[in-house]
């Protein structure tokens, strides 16, 4: 069977042009370099060597050989420096997926950032809203969820990043338009307005209305976050977002933020598998991310 080693020993022999330089190359004794070009021989059943010529020439077997080693020897040290860098923790994937619609406002920043600290980091980001992202995650297909749902899985850690209210967008000139706070009973006559997403991954059940068992008066979706605000605003429902997400609304004419109940605060939270945990990079994306929300989000807080 073909080794690395009978691979770099026909490529010594065929650069430097003569049995003793190469030997001299591979820190081999002639004896060596001998023995182990007629071991490959009988393992291969063919002459590598004609050894009646001077200097002793590679026969077309073993130029055959060399043009092998040109190609697999490269690509073998380039892993072998790709592993060194995994072993120190400066290289890897970090493939992100988010559970949350509004999180793109700070988690671009973030993996800007990131990329620029982490060069050799391969990165990519997907949005989880069309499948279960944690699941994959534990199967190896994503390497961080973003999420305010954690679900326990076996291998599956979860770093808080940081907490935040979920609060209600009225209508000023609606029924609710001069609430001071929301009762879950106050939206069984209103149209609700959220993301595209199934109502367990919407905090706004989850926390909110389910507890109480409320149903709103209808549901409606829209993809993005400034058509829910427009649509609010003009008196087509009502929406349950992050106070952050809304920040730059507030002042939106026809817009009211109020909060829900005595304040229901959410943490957003990273998944990451258990193996990763310690991870110098994986730890560096964490706090980088923490230091970004912090730097641009209002109205957050640290997770307790």
């Amino acid at each position: 069977m073909l080794e690395i080693r009978h691979l770099e020993t026909l490529l010594a022999i065929r650069d430097s042009g003569s049995l003793q330089e190469a030997t001299e190359r591979l820190h081999l004794t002639q004896s060596a370099l001998s023995h182990q070009l007629r071991d490959l021989e009988v393992r291969l059943k063919t002459p590598l060597l004609n050894r009646r010529t001077r200097p002793a020439r590679l026969t077309t077997a073993g130029l055959r050989l060399v043009a092998l080693a040109e190609d697999v020897l490269p690509r073998v040290r380039a892993a072998e420096l790709e592993l060194h860098r995994l072993s120190l923790g400066r290289a890897g994937r970090l493939h992100v997926a988010i559970d949350c619609h509004s999180c793109f406002q700070w988690l671009m920043p973030t993996l800007d950032s990131f990329r620029k600290d982490w060069p050799e980091v391969a990165l990519d980001l997907s949005a989880a809203f069309s499948f279960a992202p944690l699941p994959a995650l534990n199967r190896g297909d994503l390497d961080v969820v973003i999420t305010s749902d954690p679900e326990a899985l076996d291998g599956v850690l979860y770093a808080p990043l940081f907490a935040y209210e979920l609060v209600l967008a009225v209508s000023s000139q609606g029924p609710l338009g001069a609430a001071q706070a929301i009762a879950p009973p106050d939206l069984a006559t209103q149209v609700l307005i959220t993301y595209p997403v199934d109502r367990g991954r919407l905090d706004v059940f989850t926390t909110f209305l389910d507890p109480a068992g409320v149903e709103p008066a209808g549901i409606r979706t829209a993809e993005l976050t400034p058509m829910i605000v427009q649509l609010v605003a003009s008196g087509r429902g009502v929406a349950a977002l992050p106070s952050w997400a809304l920040d730059e609304y507030k002042n939106l004419p026809g817009l009211r933020i109020c909060r829900l109940g005595d304040g229901i605060w959410r943490t957003l939270q990273a998944g990451i598998r258990a193996e990763d945990a310690e991870s110098p990079y994986m730890q560096a994306f964490l706090e980088q991310a923490r230091r970004t929300s912090f730097e641009t989000l209002p109205g957050i807080r640290r997770a307790d």
